[in-house]
């Protein structure tokens, strides 16, 4: 089974968290929060959830995932001005292992640097960010371009899911 990152910081949207991560974990494959820092306590903005890091993301390797989710809402603008984040992100995409991100979860893999020539979709207000990066921006629900696979907003869950996990299996 795959062993898989979820990117996590204060303030994501609740459900693009929880729901790919319960989801993960139903179909067998280890779930790790990596935060900003080991034992962060990460509050969703709704306050329907709360999880806790398991690893900073200064003790993250890529060989040591398979995978890597990037939930959306404001956490990902918290990632994606720490070093030890993009660093992490570009590492397992030079590994070619599977990136995925909802909502705003693309603004990290904007950092990372690794949109350019990819399809991707993303939240509309960031929507000019994800073509600036140097990706084909797509209205969709889901893209799946090479190893990236992202999504617009929770109504396009059910998607974003179905295709991490059939990228897992």
């Amino acid at each position: 089974m795959a062993k898989v990152a979820f990117l996590l910081a204060n303030n994501f949207e609740d459900s693009e968290m929880k729901n790919p991560y319960e989801a993960v974990k139903e179909a067998g494959h280890e779930a790790v929060i990596v935060g900003l820092e080991k034992g962060a306590e990460c509050k969703g903005k709704k306050g329907t959830v709360t999880y806790t890091a398991d690893i900073g993301a200064s003790e993250a390797k890529a060989e040591d995932f398979d995978a890597v989710i990037i939930p959306g809402g404001s956490s990902p603008e918290a990632l994606r001005v720490n070093d030890d984040v993009v660093r992490f992100v570009k590492e397992v995409n030079e590994q070619g292992k599977l990136i995925a991100g909802i909502c705003h979860g693309p603004q990290v893999m904007i950092s990372a640097d690794i949109l350019k020539g990819k399809a991707a979709t993303c939240y509309i207000g960031i929507r000019d960010d994800v073509k600036l990066a140097g990706a084909d921006y797509r209205d969709e629900e889901v893209i799946v371009s090479g190893n990236l696979i992202t999504s617009r907003t929770p109504k396009d869950e059910p998607a974003f899911i179905r295709e991490i996990l059939a990228k897992l299996n």
